[in-house]
């Protein structure tokens, strides 16, 4: 009896251990899986800090350089704005001359177009004179006009009186005949009035060669031109017509108006050609 009870509690105290046992083990084993896992928490956690004091160094020297360049920017921006006051004076300014310079310009637009009307009426008056003394000189001298020995032309303010040599002077000679001097009377009175234009006597000949005993007084067709223009001249003069107006000049054979080759293209040829033009 006593030893049944004996093994009896020695069984139940072998039990007692056994499960004391077990449970200081579950115990541990808990105790180190949460060891465990705070371990990896705490590596993941350095992983981050040091993750996270990169990106703050970074954003620390990014942070760094903006700010660098947002003083320079400070910097540059007051530079522009000295730059653009500077150019918006200056352009102001020159503006201010542009418009000073303007109205200077339109005042003498003005006085120009003033000028142009009063030179256009003058022209004008120029061209009616022309005009009127185109037709004067056309109905003093229609009979020679009719006969073809006579033409006159007027073209932009230039009157041109044209007249055959033979009308006014004999073969070969430079003194104006009478009946030149009649022709030459009709256009006294008009030219007297011509008081602003230069009145140019212009002597031509044909291309023949003056020969023969004539050749003492003429050498050459110049002698002869030159002659009966200076003649037709001094007539002028001896009329009344202002000398300051009036001018001779001699051209020979060398500014035909017709063909030589032939009898009628000679007679044109040889011819006196009063010219009035502007003394300008």
């Amino acid at each position: 009896m006593i030893k049944r009870l004996l093994v009896l509690v020695i069984g139940t105290m072998f039990m007692l251990t056994a499960s004391g046992c077990l449970v200081a083990e579950s115990t541990y084993l808990k105790k180190v899986e949460e060891a465990d896992g705070l371990s990896k928490e705490l590596s993941e956690q350095r992983s981050l800090h040091k993750k996270l004091s990169l990106e703050n160094s970074a954003l620390k020297s990014r942070f760094k350089r903006l700010t660098e360049d947002a003083a320079v920017l400070v910097d540059d921006k007051k530079q522009l704005e000295g730059i653009l006051k500077a150019k918006s004076d200056v352009l102001s300014k020159n503006i201010s001359e542009m418009r000073q310079l303007v109205a200077e310009l339109k005042v003498e637009n003005s006085k120009l177009n003033d000028d142009i009307t009063e030179i256009q009426k003058a022209k004008e008056e120029k061209v009616k004179e022309v005009s009127s003394t185109y037709e004067q000189l056309l109905a003093n001298m229609k009979n020679e006009i009719a006969k073809g020995q006579v033409t006159i032309s007027e073209l932009k303010g230039k009157l041109t009186v044209n007249m055959e040599a033979a009308i006014l002077f004999d073969s070969g000679k430079a003194d104006v005949k009478p009946e030149g001097l009649d022709i030459l009377g009709k256009m006294v009175e008009t030219l007297k009035n011509v008081k602003d234009k230069a009145i140019m006597i212009e002597g031509h000949t044909d291309n023949v060669q003056i020969t023969g005993v004539l050749t003492r007084t003429f050498p050459t067709n110049w002698e002869l031109s030159a002659a009966r223009a200076i003649n037709v001249t001094r007539f002028l003069q001896e009329n009344a017509i202002d000398p300051v107006n009036l001018s001779a000049a001699a051209f020979a054979e060398h500014k035909p108006v017709a063909d030589n080759s032939t009898k009628e293209g000679r007679a044109k040829n040889r011819r006196i050609e009063i010219t009035l033009v502007s003394r300008d």
